[in-house]
């Protein structure tokens, strides 16, 4: 007869899999808490996230962009947690049985971790401080499951050897203990993310413009339900970025650096800022990924200090072609000294709609460029200006297929009719709006079912650096589906062309075409 103890079937597959996902679970949320009390530090998810985004080619981008929209980061975020969560779960149901192939599996994904930490551009702390979260999240996982596997080990004996081993009793034990730690470090990740930053905005008090922006003129918003909003408010004012977390800047301790091909470097701090000649202007923005009709644009009112002043206290050498502007995320820009210094509205803007910047929106500065595209100009959580050549540096999206030099296209946009509408036949009416950013809108045509175009009413212009507003009403609407074309025309006497381009390399072009139903 055998001797042999006797053991007892290895544990069911889900609790294995429930071990592996807590023992990851536990580990983001520590290494994400311990993030959020590091300034500057990304969380391990995070790092894992900026190195998708620098690392995929410019057509994921812009499907992401296209599909997803704003949601595209959440969506990113979710699809690293997902994987995570997958591998976590197949390493635990392993580990039931071989717990040191489970083992090794966590190793490896954490240091799959800790590398994207070594390499992660968006930190604005020291290499070893960013390598702490992930470290942490690595030795915290690997304790949990060593923990949770133990109690799930079918030898009796062994069970009761192992200083850990509680028994399979002691699994829901355990496994609660590890469920705390997932809360605690959850909790601390958004009690703390971006606390810094919010308290130092929440503090902030922006002065007076010493040159105000004129009141928008009458009629400028024109009277049709669903047109946009003249001036949109910050809440919905697009957000196209790299940044899977909003860079925690306070404004005590933020300094903007301007230097390279200048007489005079400067180092300026938040209240250097607000206590110069601020000006305000309206200024209209736009993303290079806006497709056609897209929602990617908005106008604002920005409070700040021209760049070409700040430029003129540096002292622009001859031969600066460029100024590369860098952001507290590393991201970087390339922008025409032309653009930044001639008689445009550009600024170093700290103020958005009467508020201090939002978080979102570069708190505590950011570039504003009115006719560029943002790729090339409107860099958030700005910290630094580099005066120097194109021939020098490459921005973040121009080492991936977009061009150096993006001016906007102009363009025009159908607001109403929403695609498939229905109207009552005595009450068509459409709106919408058309910008030429630096050169403005001289009219907006329309087309119905592809016939004539016919001349839309423009609103009042506000100035040439805002996007104008336009309406009809269409008196002999007949029953039926129907499709509205839309096209501007600038002061410069050109008109949209028909085209369609992709948004790489410089952005879209064509007309917008919505159907509706006119009942």
């Amino acid at each position: 007869m055998n001797t042999t103890t006797q053991t007892r079937a290895s544990a069911p597959w889900w609790a294995g899999a429930i071990a592996g996902f807590l023992a990851a679970a536990s580990g983001v949320a520590v290494g994400t808490g311990v993030a959020a009390l590091l300034q500057g530090v990304p969380s391990p998810i995070e790092s894992v996230g900026n190195r998708a985004i620098d690392y995929a080619p410019p057509f994921l981008k812009e499907f992401a962009v296209k599909q997803f929209g704003t949601a595209d980061k959440p969506i990113l975020i979710g699809g690293v947690v997902a994987t995570l969560a997958l591998f976590a779960i197949v390493a635990g149901v392993i580990g039931r049985k071989k717990p040191r192939v489970a083992i090794i599996a966590v190793a490896l994904l954490g240091a799959l971790a800790i590398a994207a930490a070594a390499i992660d551009r968006t930190t604005t702390a020291s290499r070893a401080l960013t390598l702490v979260p992930s470290v942490i999240t690595l030795v915290v996982s690997l304790a949990a499951l060593l923990v949770l596997l133990a109690n799930l080990r079918g030898r009796e004996e062994a069970a009761a050897a192992h200083p850990l081993g509680l028994g399979r009793r002691g699994f829901l034990k355990a496994s609660l203990g590890v469920t705390a730690l997932v809360v605690i470090g959850g909790a601390v990740g958004q009690i703390f993310g971006n606390a810094a930053a919010a308290a130092s905005r929440a503090g902030i008090r922006l002065p007076r413009a010493a040159k105000p922006a004129p009141a928008v003129p009458a009629g400028a918003q024109v009277e049709i339900e669903g047109v946009s909003e003249f001036v949109t408010p910050n809440r919905d004012f697009y957000r196209v970025d790299t940044a899977l977390r909003i860079p925690d800047v306070p404004a005590d301790g933020w300094n903007l650096r301007i230097h390279g091909m200048v007489d005079k470097e400067l180092n300026l701090s938040f209240r250097d800022l607000m206590d110069m000649e601020l000006e305000e202007h309206r200024v209209t923005l736009t993303c290079v990924s806006n497709e056609v009709g897209g929602p990617y644009v908005g106008n604002a009112l920005w409070l700040g200090i021209r760049t070409a002043t700040l430029l003129e206290m540096a002292g622009v050498q001859d031969g600066a072609d460029a100024i590369k502007s860098t952001s507290a995320d590393r991201w970087t820009a390339g922008t025409p000294i032309e653009a930044v210094t001639d008689d445009r509205n550009a600024m170093v803007a700290i103020g958005m709609n009467g508020q201090p910047l939002p978080l979102a929106h570069g708190f505590p500065a950011r570039l504003v460029v009115p006719g560029l595209y943002g790729f090339v100009s409107a860099t958030k959580w700005l910290t630094d200006i580099e005066v120097t050549k194109f021939s020098d540096f490459k921005g973040y999206w121009t080492t991936r297929d977009y061009t150096a030099l993006a001016p906007i296209k102009f363009s025009s946009r159908i607001d109403v009719p929403k695609s498939f509408q229905a109207f009552p036949a005595d009450k068509v009416r459409m709106g919408g709006v058309a910008w030429s950013q630096t050169v403005g809108i001289e009219k907006v045509e329309l087309s119905i079912d592809k016939g004539d175009w016919f001349e839309a009413e423009l609103a009042a212009e506000d100035n040439v650096e805002t996007w104008r507003q336009w309406s009809y009403v269409w008196d002999e609407a007949t029953a039926g589906i129907h499709s509205v074309q839309v096209r501007a025309t600038n002061k410069n006497g050109e008109t949209q062309t028909s085209e369609r381009a992709p948004i790489r390399p410089n952005g879209t072009t064509g007309w917008q075409s919505v159907q509706f139903r006119v009942e």
